[in-house]
């Protein structure tokens, strides 16, 4: 069963859907069909966008392994969570530091990182014992 990386998964697409209909109102507000215009807003919107579709897929396909391979519910939710939260910090603090450094930018990419790394090891010692 992998409900808990169905519920990760779900909260991720709807922010990841939310970024992209910043693109969107901005694009056609400014009449830009595609790319960003040169506008530098329009450039940091598309940025927040694309890094959380960079990094989503990965994290989640490891959450899913993790899953599959009996980690338990209690880590799940943690690195679950974690992620999610890292994400919103990380597209805040893009968007609030135009492009530039901010806490959010900077929290938000270490856990990403934290996350991804951790259940990489996590699904290799998995990997491992099951030999």
């Amino acid at each position: 069963m992998v409900n808990i990386t169905a519920l990760y998964a779900s909260l991720c697409a709807i922010l990841i859907i939310y970024l992209a209909g910043r693109v969107v109102q901005f694009r056609r507000t400014k009449r830009v069909g595609i790319g960003t215009g040169e506008d530098r807003h329009n450039e940091i919107r598309v940025r927040v966008h694309a890094n959380a579709v960079e990094y989503t897929p990965i994290a989640l396909l490891l959450l899913l392994l993790a899953e599959l391979g009996g980690l338990s519910a209690l880590w799940l939710h943690v690195f679950g969570v974690a992620f999610f939260l890292s994400r919103i910090f990380h597209a805040y603090g893009l968007t609030a530091g135009k492009g530039g450094t901010h806490a959010g930018r900077f929290w938000g990419t270490l856990i990403s990182w934290l996350v991804i790394l951790i259940l990489a090891v996590i699904n290799i010692v998995i990997s491992i014992r099951s030999l």
